[in-house]
């Protein structure tokens, strides 16, 4: 049961982030919780507002004999990212998360946890809600629809916040200290078909792939994951050939920041080529087990028969579309030439799907260098328009731009030293952050992003390590209590 976790140490943050997991809070979806925030600032009786994007500010003045200090906005974002795996029945608009104790960390039962960012709101709202923590003035700011838009961070207006130092809670490796993260940008591309009639003689299919772990496209893109898109047409360019495979519907991934773990398509084909078909479809899953066997166990890919379509995708974009899914590029596209181990460019295959006549696909790029961002977007749009399709970039968010003498890092590291005997990495992340939107609105403010450790965000197996939720609350409090006077 969820409940136990609530009492696990410290209980400020636990009991709040168990608060959170009651709460259904999709992407898009914040309502019930940014009400649930609003109560608890006002049952507080501090001063709280909600913006007209539904971000939560909650003001807390300083504690006694700390009035002269900076002030410090506490920050994290409210949404979550729902996924499940496919044998887990669960409603994120309305089922609360089932969290538990799996060892030294908290994970939650076929879907995903909400760690990210519910450890960054709940380390906030321990805070707000303390009378026994030495602090300077507070703003805390939770932000809307991080996960799918930034819509929050996009719509903070100038002047809303008299902060002077941001320090966002949505970093993922306790032990880091991160001062910058890639840009993103979406890519879009959209094919248009005619229906053709389903020809007699032939035999129906569904093909389908799963098993997929999934996880964070920008955290995790570098560990060599299977990606559902990828595989699903890696096929079919050898069905189409071999089999005369013909395409009828496909619905594959399904955010456009999460790794594809699944998807399946349904086709026909000719009733003489069952036997190898089904042959071919047995070959094709071993060989995949086989190049995935230490990234993806449990992959699995098949086909069963399946009833027959009402019509066809048309031939020349069957051909089109599965050409330009082979040809795309994914994953890693480069590693970074300043910081050790750091992905400066990627991209995410991660949707596509079909609806009245249009195939719509979607990657995301990511990248920490706007000019190679740009590059790979080209690439992408040449291999799609040469495929006949229409191509569009939208949502594209700004990367944040390390400043190694930032003086709130100088603090936290002395913090972090003096507290635990050793110095704590400083780094950056290949994931937008909204410390990059919130530069732009407010270039004065210094910023730094850390976090407990979390694992496979974005999946089903998302988790976070118990003693370092410890550690990062109580590296918070501490820096809480160095916070510079105000010049």
């Amino acid at each position: 049961m969820s409940k136990e976790i609530a009492n696990l140490d410290p209980k400020g943050i636990w009991k709040n982030f168990y608060s959170l997991t009651e709460i259904p809070r999709p992407s898009k979806k914040e309502g019930r919780i940014v009400q649930f925030m609003k109560e608890f600032g006002e049952n507080l009786g501090l001063e709280t507002i909600v913006d007209e994007i539904e971000n939560v500010i909650i003001k807390k003045p300083a504690t006694p004999g700390m009035g002269n200090r900076k002030i410090v906005i506490l920050q994290g974002h409210l949404d979550m990212v729902p996924q499940k795996n496919n044998d887990v029945d669960h409603d994120f608009e309305n089922d609360p998360i089932d969290a538990y104790i799996d060892g030294e960390w908290v994970t939650a039962r076929g879907t995903t946890l909400g760690a990210d960012n519910g450890m960054g709101v709940a380390a906030a709202m321990a805070v707000l809600e303390s009378n026994d923590i030495a602090h300077g003035p507070i703003e805390a700011l939770f932000t809307v629809d991080e996960e799918t838009g930034m819509t929050g961070a996009f719509g903070l207006k100038k002047g809303t916040l008299k902060g002077d130092i941001l320090i966002n809670m949505d970093s993922e490796d306790e032990g880091e200290l991160y001062i910058g993260c890639a840009g993103g940008t979406n890519a879009n591309m959209k094919f248009n078909y005619k229906e053709n009639a389903v020809p007699s003689d032939v035999i129906g299919y569904k093909i389908i792939v799963g098993g997929l772990k999934g996880g964070h496209s920008g955290l995790d893109i570098h560990l060599g994951r299977g990606n559902a898109n990828k595989i699903l047409f890696r096929y079919l360019k050898h069905g189409v050939k071999k089999h005369e495979v013909r395409l009828a519907y496909v619905d594959a991934g399904n955010l456009r920041n999460a790794i594809p773990r699944d998807g399946f398509v349904q086709v026909v084909l000719p009733k003489e080529h069952k036997a190898e078909f089904e042959k071919c479809i047995g070959e094709f899953e071993a060989t995949v087990k086989r190049e995935l066997a230490h990234t993806e166990p449990d992959v699995t890919f098949g086909a069963v028969e399946f009833e027959l379509p009402t019509s066809l995708i048309d031939e020349k974009t069957q051909n089109n579309l599965i050409d330009a899914i082979v040809g795309c590029p994914n994953g890693v596209i480069r590693m970074s030439d300043t910081m050790e181990g750091l992905i400066e460019t990627s991209t995410n295959l991660s949707t596509i799907k079909q609806t009245n006549g249009e195939i719509e696909v979607q990657c995301l790029m990511r990248s920490s260098v706007d000019s190679a961002k740009e590059d790979l977007g080209n690439m992408i749009d040449s291999i799609f328009k040469l495929a006949g399709a229409e191509v569009w970039f939208d949502g594209t968010y700004p990367g944040w731009n390390p400043n190694p003498d930032s003086p709130i890092l100088k603090v936290m590291l002395k913090v972090y030293e003096d507290k635990f005997g050793k110095v704590p990495a400083i780094t950056a992340i290949h994931a937008g952050l909204e410390c990059a939107l919130f530069g732009a609105v407010y270039p004065e403010w210094d910023m730094i992003s850390f976090g407990p450790t979390i694992r496979y965000p974005h999946s089903p197996d998302e988790k976070v390590n118990i003693e370092t939720v410890k550690k990062f609350y109580e590296f918070l409090v501490e820096t809480l209590k160095h916070i510079p006077e105000k010049s």
